[in-house]
């Protein structure tokens, strides 16, 4: 009764429908082979067509049956396939989660060390700068300095040459104002 429930249940009704109509055609079939013995009567007729139409309806089940079961094995097979491809991908997520923090931790770590060296670099540029001026200002008094010893040396040469020009004797007076100075005494006692 319970099995029957069941496979009512699962039986579509035009099953049920052909099956009921070819018991009692099956019935009939029986009440007329033994009233009717010698030719195929109206009713014979109408049950060959029912049992033909009951044997095509359980060829058709039968169909449906192999279908919706092949239908079934491809919805067990995807439903498998899908459920691995998101377990993959979970893990997938997860590996690309960690990746994420690993990566963003080295960002902010490497952008820590950016901005060290960036305050190195505006360090070491003021520094350039103000070497930078001081060899200026070197440079500068250098040039004063050379310009004025230039000036001296072209002077002395000068001085040299109209010397030399003017080589004879002289008194030596001027030697005289030297010793005289010779004998003063600049340091005090």
């Amino acid at each position: 009764s319970d099995k029957m429930q069941r496979v009512l249940a699962m039986t579509p009704l035009w099953a049920l429908t052909l099956s009921a109509l070819s018991h009692t055609v099956a019935a009939t079939v029986v009440v007329e082979k033994r009233s009717a013995r010698s030719g195929v009567t109206p009713v014979q007729k109408v049950i060959e067509l029912m049992e033909g139409m009951l044997a095509k309806g359980k060829a058709e089940k039968h169909d449906e049956q192999v279908q919706f079961a092949a239908y079934k094995q491809f919805c067990d097979d995807t439903t498998v396939e899908k459920k691995r491809a998101i377990e993959e991908a979970n893990e997938k997520i997860e590996v690309l989660k960690a990746d994420i923090e690993k990566y963003t931790a080295t960002a902010a770590k490497l952008t820590e060390e950016i901005a060290a060296h960036d305050e190195d670099i505006s360090v070491w540029k003021g520094d350039q700068k103000a070497a930078t001026k001081v060899r200026e200002l070197e440079k500068a008094d250098y040039d004063a300095m050379h310009a004025d010893y230039s000036e001296s040396i072209d002077a002395l040469e000068r001085a040299i040459a109209v010397l030399k020009k003017q080589a004879y004797d002289r008194k030596q007076s001027s030697f005289v104002q030297v010793s005289a100075l010779q004998k003063l005494s600049l340091i005090p006692e």
